[in-house]
Order: structure tokens, then sequence, then C-alpha cells
């Protein structure tokens, strides 16, 4: 059962089998792929409802070339099982990766003097920074993902507050 002092989120899909000995591809779903992929909390599922706990027993290569091996897939047969699902990671309440998680879109987002800004329509992964881009009414703004703006992210309250910097907002 999820804890409500845990999130989860997806971190890679399972895209191909490589070898003989049980190996896969990933194809990674978020920035924060390297820092959770080593995770003993991983899980695996087409959904996180019907999802299974999974332990890596080793990465092979660098980079885009990487193959991975799970405990319990040891042929291709058996990694053929798994193409397809998507590879889920536990993530404390407060972990960063929260901030940049789907999950948070139609979040609210207000100032720090509780003025409403508009709501998360989109979650833009770009290279050096990512961005939120929030919709008012017919205006839309590109806010960055960065500690100076953010202020918080409350999955609880599902709503985030920024510090509205001059030139931000308009």
């Amino acid at each position: 059962m999820i804890k409500s002092d845990k999130t989860y989120h997806p971190i890679a899909k399972v895209t191909k089998t490589s070898g003989h000995k049980g190996d896969v591809r990933l194809k990674p779903l978020s920035r924060f792929f390297d820092d959770y992929i080593s995770d003993n909390s991983l899980l695996i599922g087409y959904s996180l409802n019907k999802a299974d706990k999974i332990i890596i027993e080793m990465i092979n290569g660098i980079g885009k070339k990487r193959k991975f091996k799970f405990f319990g897939f040891d042929s291709s047969n058996s990694a053929k099982t798994i193409v397809g699902k998507t590879i889920f990671v536990q993530a404390s309440i407060d972990a960063k990766i929260n901030w940049i998680s789907k999950n948070i879109l139609n979040f609210d987002v207000y100032d720090e003097s509780n003025s409403y800004i508009g709501s998360v329509i989109d979650v833009l992964w770009l290279p050096m920074n990512d961005a939120y881009i929030i919709k008012n009414k017919s205006r839309e703004f590109i806010i960055p993902i960065i500690s100076e703006i953010i202020k918080k992210v409350d999955l609880g309250e599902r709503r985030i507050i920024i510090k509205a910097m001059d030139g931000l907002l308009n």
C-alpha cells in the first residue's frame, strides 16, 4: 500500500531485450532517472496499481547503450515478459522529482501573498532548467522550476507557491 509520506513516479520504460541472458534496455522517463534507477524501492508494471517489486541485479555499459539486468529474469524469453512495462520509483514527499512530475498537472499556482496565478497545464523538461506552463484564462506564463522561484510544492493541497519576481508574470 502507498504510504502518505511517499510518492511514486514513472522513471523508465522497458523497451526491448538485449542478448540472451535476460538483459533489457530502458528508456528514461525522467531527468532524475540516473539518481533513482539503482534504488531498492523500484516497482514494475503497466500501471502503478498493478506493479510488482523488482530489483536490479546489474547495469552494464555507459550512456544510452546501458543494459539492465533484473533479478529473476535470466533468459531472453523471461525478459520479454517485462517489455513495455514501466518502472516506478518511490520518493519522499519533499523530493525534487515531485517538482517535475506530470502528477502536478492542474495544480493551482499562487504567489507568496496568496494571489492566484493560474493552473499548471504542462511541465517542460529543458536543457538548462525545467519549466511550468501556467494558464490563467487566456494568458499563459512560463515559470522556471528553480528554487529561487518555486517556494513550495504541496502535493496534499495540490498547489504550488512561487516568488513572483519582477518580469516573471508580465
